[in-house]
């Protein structure tokens, strides 16, 4: 019966459908998480080191000789501000310590749609962008040129599985878990020179066109589940389509290096609390759809 021999895949290939022979997964995330589990157990069962499964020649692939390509065609992303050291910091950067945090920051989870164009596979370089800043603190006149003050951010991406929600239909949290299809590590490029010239009134622009980069293999929840852990609770309380009766995070411990020339278990908001706040408005959500955290 093939490789996915199991009733869920086996009932597919009797319709007709394939979902594993395209270029990303966008197919395969449209499918509900049953099947999501059913195709991890049974990768996990035939290449176990004491399974009997014949596995050819031809489906064994050194990784050193494999290009690693984007896992998704990624149509829409939302971006969100989830650590407060990290969304302290900035606010420091372009308003003060005195209006760091804004009021709305500690009761939902504050974001912004970007574009999906730039999102890019790990390994792609990512080249300094050009813009308008001030030269100078006191200067009111900006100039156009390269940035000099070019920083990422390590952050954890999820995608979004599963059927649509159709517009005008809003997510309940009890069932946000479900549609999300798995995790991805994600560097956020962003000119923090062009990005405070341009920001006020509407935010971010082309201080964060340049490139988000995330990793080529996605990790379900199921994979993630040993390193699920309880976190500090809320405070304020959130509101109450936010309140999640498992609420808890994953302990994931995250690393930067840097080679130069010379030389997340405190997010205020958290996974599922995202999803449901981009749908508060029941707007149009679909296999692919990114969230940064």
């Amino acid at each position: 019966m093939g490789f996915f021999a199991k009733p869920l895949f086996a009932a597919l290939k009797e319709q007709g459908v394939t979902v594993f022979n395209k270029t990303t997964l966008n197919d395969f995330m449209e499918l509900t998480r049953d099947y999501w589990r059913e195709v991890r157990a049974t990768v996990q069962e035939k290449f176990r080191s004491d399974c009997n499964a014949f596995i050819p020649n031809e489906a064994k692939i050194p990784l050193s000789e494999v290009n690693m390509h984007m896992p998704a065609r990624v149509g829409d992303y939302t971006d969100f501000y989830s650590s407060k050291n990290h969304a302290f910091n900035v606010g420091c950067m372009f308003r003060g310590p005195d209006q760091a945090l804004k009021a709305n920051w500690t009761y939902l989870p504050v974001g912004y749609h970007g574009r999906s164009s730039s999102v890019v596979v790990s390994g792609t370089d990512i080249r300094r962008p050009h813009g308008q800043t001030l030269p100078t603190p006191d200067a009111t006149t900006p100039v156009f040129t390269t940035s000099k003050r070019c920083d990422f951010e390590l952050e954890m991406g999820f995608f979004y599985g599963g059927p649509s929600n159709g517009l005008g239909n809003r997510l309940d949290i009890n069932k946000a878990e479900e549609h999300i299809f798995g995790m991805v590590i994600l560097n956020d490029w962003s000119a923090r020179d062009i990005q405070k010239w341009e920001y006020e009134p509407l935010g971010p622009f082309t201080a964060k066109n340049q490139g988000t980069v995330i990793s080529p293999w996605v990790v379900t929840l199921d994979a993630l589940e040993p390193f699920r852990c309880k976190i500090e609770a809320q405070d304020p309380e959130p509101l109450d389509y936010l309140k999640d009766p498992k609420f808890g995070q994953y302990d994931i411990k995250l690393q930067v290096f840097l080679k130069t020339e010379k030389n997340s278990r405190r997010a205020a908001t958290y996974y599922k609390q995202f999803q449901v706040h981009v749908l508060v408005n029941a707007t149009t959500t679909y296999s692919s759809y990114s969230f940064w955290l």
